[in-house]
């Protein structure tokens, strides 16, 4: 038998053994957008919230300390795992993330009054609003729990890319010798080393990590506190000024109260600086991932310095081909990180007066692209970059046949005289070493010493 609950536009007819009310299901049937439900991560910041929220107006005098604790133990069970069946609204859905505080509420509700001996639905102990959310408005708690959320994502998404960067660092150092020809759009240019290439690739995720963390700063402080649209209306001022302070402690966060709660309900502009570094290092990774591509493309047919590792079959029709997946799957995730960066910033600009309303698929593409980002560089580490290979005999073969080398002849003959040499190897499809060695006024040059590629890797080798 189904139980009846009413809300403001009506009565709806819900499963009697469901934790959650008539606004959770109302929503989804309103927004049934993405076929998700809110992430994991994002269920425990809203249990996070209304257990330190529930501590704190108790001590305040404003909640009694039965309902305060079976409020609390509900709150525990949400962040142990429990219950998350049971927050069923879309993370994309209209009124700035009511839908997905009231599925908190009322799911905390039932649990914390069947603790106290009531039936599901009644909220005869604990109300979802008079008492969850006691102090509190889906303005200040949804924008906290969304920043919690992408904390607790980055927390496992930054390893993964420390992990990537310093598998990129032991490359470096393991192709340190190896020489190869530098190319500039797409044409030889002068020698390099693997190693140099592997070290800028390293310098460059370490700097997108540091854009990240940088960014990570601003979400530790929380507008919580402000309620509706920053003023504080229906909280007590002891609530105001400990609910943050409670809440770090139960995250061990070191979260701060917004400054200004207003601009903090107001203006969602700091998610926009974390989408940016995220889409920083996505292309930072991108770039990588087209490298990798193009130095071990053939591999007999085309550049061949690099051996990725083998991870599948690449054709349904071509026996014995073998694709770079990895590398492939990395740009196709940079791809989508640009594309949520979009989503992001139109969601920011999108807010109109004391309230954004687009906070819900703020939350939902930033928290992909966090998510995203880490899965990328943990599978270009693991399944690449570690068992990377370098073939150092086509690497110098390739050296030995260019004219990368030649540059280094202009300072001591001319721009021109070097220029022609260079144009009649090309011509005669001949090393620049045989036609240098029938240039009779060159003879009195140290050519073995100018011509080091080595010494052209680094200005202060001798």
């Amino acid at each position: 038998m189904k139980r009846i609950e009413r809300d403001s536009v009506g009565e709806m007819e819900i499963a009697p053994n469901v934790y959650y009310g008539v606004q959770s299901l109302r929503a989804r049937e309103n927004f049934h957008m993405t076929g998700q439900h809110l992430r994991p991560e994002q269920i425990v910041a809203l249990a996070e919230i209304k257990l330190a929220a529930a501590r704190v107006n108790c001590q305040v005098g404003r909640l009694s300390q039965e309902r305060a604790e079976a409020i609390e133990q509900a709150c525990q069970e949400i962040i142990d795992g429990k219950l998350h069946a049971e927050f069923i609204t879309d993370p994309i859905q209209g009124g700035a993330g009511t839908s997905a505080n009231m599925n908190a509420n009322e799911v905390i509700a039932n649990r914390a009054g069947e603790i106290l001996g009531a039936e599901l639905g009644s909220y005869s102990e604990v109300h979802p609003n008079d008492h969850v959310n006691l102090g509190q408005s889906t303005n200040d708690v949804y924008p906290s729990s969304g920043k919690l959320a992408a904390l607790k994502l980055l927390d496992v998404a930054l390893p993964k890319l420390e992990a990537l960067e310093a598998a990129l660092a032991t490359k470096a150092d393991d192709f340190k010798d190896i020489l190869k020809v530098g190319r500039t759009q797409l044409q030889d240019a002068v020698p390099i080393t693997l190693g140099q290439e592997f070290r800028a690739y390293t310098t460059a995720v370490g700097r997108g990590i540091s854009k990240i963390k940088q960014a990570r700063k601003a979400l530790y402080s929380m507008n919580l506190g402000g309620t509706a649209i920053g003023t504080g209306i229906t909280a007590s001022p002891d609530y105001i000024r400990q609910v943050v302070p409670e809440l770090a402690k139960v995250t061990a966060y070191p979260l701060e109260q917004c400054a200004d709660l207003v601009d903090g309900t107001q203006h969602i502009d700091v998610y926009i600086e974390l989408s940016a570094a995220l889409k920083q290092c996505a292309v930072i990774l991108s770039k990588l991932s087209n490298d990798l591509r193009l130095m071990s493309s053939g591999p007999r047919a085309g550049i061949g310095e690099l051996k990725l590792p083998a991870k599948q079959n690449g054709s349904s029709i071509m026996p014995g081909k073998i694709n770079p997946v990895i590398p492939e799957v990395v740009s196709q995730v940079c791809f989508a990180i640009c594309g949520n960066d979009v989503t992001v910033a139109m969601a920011a600009e999108g807010g109109q007066l004391e309230l954004n309303a687009f906070e819900p698929v703020l939350f939902f593409k930033l928290h992909e692209s966090i998510q995203l980002l880490g899965n990328a560089a943990e599978t270009l580490d693991i399944n690449c970059i570690r068992d990377l290979q370098a073939d150092e005999a086509k690497a110098k073969a390739l050296l030995d046949i260019s004219l990368a080398t030649i540059t280094a002849l202009a300072p001591e003959i001319g721009y021109a005289h070097t220029a022609d040499i260079a144009e009649e190897a090309m011509a005669k499809g001949e090393t620049i070493w045989q036609i240098i060695d029938e240039q009779e006024d060159l003879k009195d040059l140290d050519l073995d010493h100018i011509l080091d590629a080595r010494r052209m890797t680094d200005p202060f080798h001798e």
